[in-house]
């Protein structure tokens, strides 16, 4: 006689959990109650004779057994949502393709060149969701990740994008208001936060004497520093790759030469063995072509 398979939401209230760490959280992406999926849980201890989780502090862990188990049913859960992919028609033949995409390199450098792409690739479609925290969102829901650091969970495909530098910029209107400018200037003239990074390390590549500014606004996305300075509201530290259509277009100034490296990378993030993968390699080589270019 053939073994019976738990109910669906059981499973699904074991991954859930066994991810988040939380029966609460577990029930808000699901839209269950806790009570809910504390229910499904009890029920499938003891339909398997194992406990599937322990409490320490305030966080359900999974057990040995419960984290195996949690494994191999998001596993199966992907296969089965990739074989009811592969099977609804497409939209007029359109692929699509879940983006989470960091939220600077999105409004700043991608959403420019998306009509590129799309001139090149008709039959795929983008849909985007942008991504603020240097801590990856959990990567399941999505195709692909753009992101600043690498996932942690097993089976996905990580490539880094590039190696990015970084430059003071600032608007032609302010520079024009140091019409001497040497790089020792840097310290008198209003400078711009950024709540990722500094200015210790670039005074020092710059052999500037200054310290870090004490007032002003402080800014956690990279393209509203950009818009800050391009209003000439002060100079900038950003990504070479995020400032170069605005100093190519005249809209900001490049400070000097002087370059440090970025402390934080990109990383495009699939998972192994996606059904769509032929889409997601077009988009890789697509987006590693414009970032060569």
């Amino acid at each position: 006689m053939s073994r019976s398979i738990p109910p669906l939401q059981a499973l699904r209230a074991l991954e859930a959990a066994a991810r988040r760490r939380s029966f609460s959280r577990a029930a808000e992406e699901l839209h269950l109650t806790h009570s809910a999926v504390s229910h499904h849980l009890r029920a499938l201890e003891a339909e398997l004779g194992v406990d599937l989780f322990k409490r320490v502090g305030s966080q359900m862990i999974p057990t040995a057994a419960g984290a195996q188990l949690a494994d191999r049913v998001r596993r199966s859960l992907e296969d089965l949502r990739d074989a009811l992919d592969a099977t609804r028609p497409g939209v007029n033949g359109v692929t699509r393709l879940e983006l989470s995409v960091m939220s600077d390199f999105a409004s700043v450098w991608l959403i420019p060149r998306l009509p590129d792409f799309h001139e090149r690739y008709p039959d795929v479609d983008l849909s985007l969701h942008t991504h603020a925290a240097v801590t990856p969102p959990d990567p399941y829901p999505f195709d692909i990740g753009i992101w600043h650091r690498r996932v942690e969970a097993p089976g996905f495909q990580i490539r880094k994008l590039l190696d990015d530098q970084v430059v003071a910029v600032c608007s032609p209107a302010l520079l024009a208001r140091y019409p001497d400018f040497r790089p020792e200037m840097l310290a008198s003239m209003p400078l711009l936060r950024f709540s990722r990074r500094g200015w210790r390390d670039f005074f020092e590549a710059a052999g500037v004497n200054g310290t870090e500014p004490e007032r002003g606004p402080i800014f956690d996305d990279a393209g509203l520093l950009l818009r800050a300075a391009i209003s000439g509201q002060g100079v900038a530290t950003a990504r070479m790759q995020l400032a170069r259509d605005f100093i190519e277009r005249g809209e900001l100034v490049q400070l000097g030469s002087v370059r440090v490296p970025a402390s934080l990378d990109y990383y495009f993030t699939w998972r192994d063995g996606h059904p769509r993968e032929a889409a997601i390699a077009q988009f890789h080589r697509w987006i590693k072509g414009q970032l060569a270019g």
